[in-house]
């Protein structure tokens, strides 16, 4: 064949392209299983995180279990899911079925000789999903720390929701009001008194959006645990 004529070029490139796909499917799929392994130590450090231990990804493991007591799976009355491995539900896919078949993980930490415990959160900010972890001391209403990440906020705006500066304004906030309604914590424009306990905390300027969906995802998630905060008795709950 002519290397030279236009069928020669063309069976080429198919050629390369069949080639080329070949490779980048081949390398996809052996790497899945090391990106996995990444995701679930990922996972770790971020619940990790809402208790204070900073640790590195591949020290993630052992400081998880030396940390985390309990792993529970609940349902919509607060009573555990036999069989259901909280760490691997998909809040994602769990947020599209109907309430009463949702699965709410719920993860028990012991750090320093205190108890916590620590909620996954997950809502929608301006542009796509938002989510996070929350760690509630053991009165479950001040919370210990807090972590968010997004999948498309806008750089310098809404995504600052990860910042460390933006994070630190939860800790020793309150999720329950004087009237003993859990409406998490409040992300308020132009809000700058620096109290805690009073259910709220500054937004990010520009990120107005943003902030709400982090109000909203606070609320709707943790009302989700109140049948099961109600029977723990050192929540403010049970001491009303």
């Amino acid at each position: 064949m002519d290397k030279n004529s236009n069928q020669y070029t063309f069976i080429f490139a198919i050629i390369m392209v069949v080639v080329v796909a070949a490779v980048l499917s081949f390398s996809a799929t052996s790497l899945q299983p090391m990106q996995a392994e990444n995701v679930r130590k990922e996972k770790m450090q971020d619940i990790l995180s809402t208790i204070g231990v900073s640790v590195e990804r591949e020290g993630a493991e052992e400081l998880y279990n030396e940390y985390i007591t309990e792993q529970l799976a609940l349902n919509a009355q607060g009573e555990e899911m036999e069989g259901v491995d909280a760490f691997k539900v998909n809040l994602a896919r769990e947020l599209k079925k109907p309430v009463e078949e949702q699965a709410f993980p719920l993860y028990v930490a012991n750090f320093e000789g205190e108890n916590y415990y620590i909620v996954p959160l997950r809502g929608k900010g301006l542009w796509d999903a938002i989510w996070g972890y929350v760690a509630l001391k053991e009165d479950i209403n001040t919370i210990k720390g807090i972590t968010f990440d997004h999948k498309g906020e806008t750089a310098g705006l809404g995504a600052e929701i990860t910042t460390d500066w933006f994070k630190e304004r939860f800790i020793n906030e309150e999720v329950f009001n004087d009237e003993g309604e859990l409406v998490g914590v409040i992300v308020t424009k132009g809000y700058s008194a620096d109290k805690k306990g009073d259910n709220k905390v500054s937004s990010i300027s520009g990120a107005t959006i943003t902030g709400d969906g982090v109000t909203d995802m606070m609320q709707e998630r943790l009302n989700k645990y109140l049948p099961y905060f109600k029977t723990k008795k050192n929540s403010k709950l049970a001491t009303r």
